[in-house]
């Protein structure tokens, strides 16, 4: 799917997500992919991740007012994680507005899950800054008003981050902080090197993968097998 024929697709974007941008260069950035530009979306990426997270937990606990803890950081695992955010990139109409590098776009990024996921959290950390948490908030609540959030996604199969969260926060420990350490290829198909530390086991482990959530899933993953060596 390429670029939209349409004469302004970034106001039919706005209207999409329910928010009319003071300074649309934000949402314009969001849609940027490093292939494209120096200047690219990463850093609206890694700010909508956050805001992400928080709106999704705000809202998990008023709908599931009775779930404990280890239950609720399950539910949320399952609506953040890549599929379900590449669904809702797909459903606003993402594909045919990101802004890919020619080698990128002729290797299918416009359909590539990673990218597509990472965007819309661009999209939100744009949100965020150009109107705040609470517009952005109303946003997430906006995406995920027709998914059916049960206790029962709690039982899909922990991913290695939630499982090293719950494992940490089991043993009142801080959480694991994650860093890009180097990234390699092209820009068009980077690995990313991704390191995760432990402080109160003075451990670091690392993990690479063909995005920065795949490389935090394989560091978590490795820290998860050197845990499973302690006795702890």
């Amino acid at each position: 799917m390429r670029p939209t024929d349409s004469p302004d697709p970034l106001a039919a974007l706005q209207h999409r997500i329910g928010h009319g941008f003071r300074d649309v260069r934000l949402l314009q950035l969001a849609l940027t992919h490093r292939s494209f530009s120096a200047d690219h979306n990463e850093r609206l990426e890694f700010l909508g991740d956050s805001v992400l997270n928080l709106a999704v937990a705000g809202l998990l606990y008023e709908r599931l007012s009775d779930q404990p803890e280890g239950d609720l950081s399950r539910v949320r695992a399952n609506l953040v994680k890549q599929d379900t955010l590449y669904q809702l990139a797909t459903t606003l109409g993402l594909p045919a507005l990101l802004r890919l590098g020619e080698g990128e776009a002729r290797s299918g990024g416009y359909k590539r899950p990673s990218i597509l996921a990472d965007a819309l959290e661009a999209v939100l950390g744009a949100v965020y800054l150009d109107a705040g948490f609470e517009v952005a908030s109303a946003l997430v609540r906006r995406l995920f008003k027709d998914v059916d959030i049960t206790p029962r996604m709690s039982a899909i199969g922990k991913d290695p981050k939630t499982e090293l969260q719950e494992w940490l926060q089991g043993r009142k420990m801080n959480l694991p902080v994650y860093r890009v350490v180097g990234t390699f290829g092209a820009a068009h198909q980077q690995t990313f090197d991704v390191e995760c530390e432990v402080v109160e086991l003075a451990r670091m482990e690392r993990g690479i993968g063909a995005s920065r959530r795949a490389g935090e899933q394989a560091a978590a993953s490795a820290m998860l097998a050197h845990i499973k060596t302690l006795s702890l």
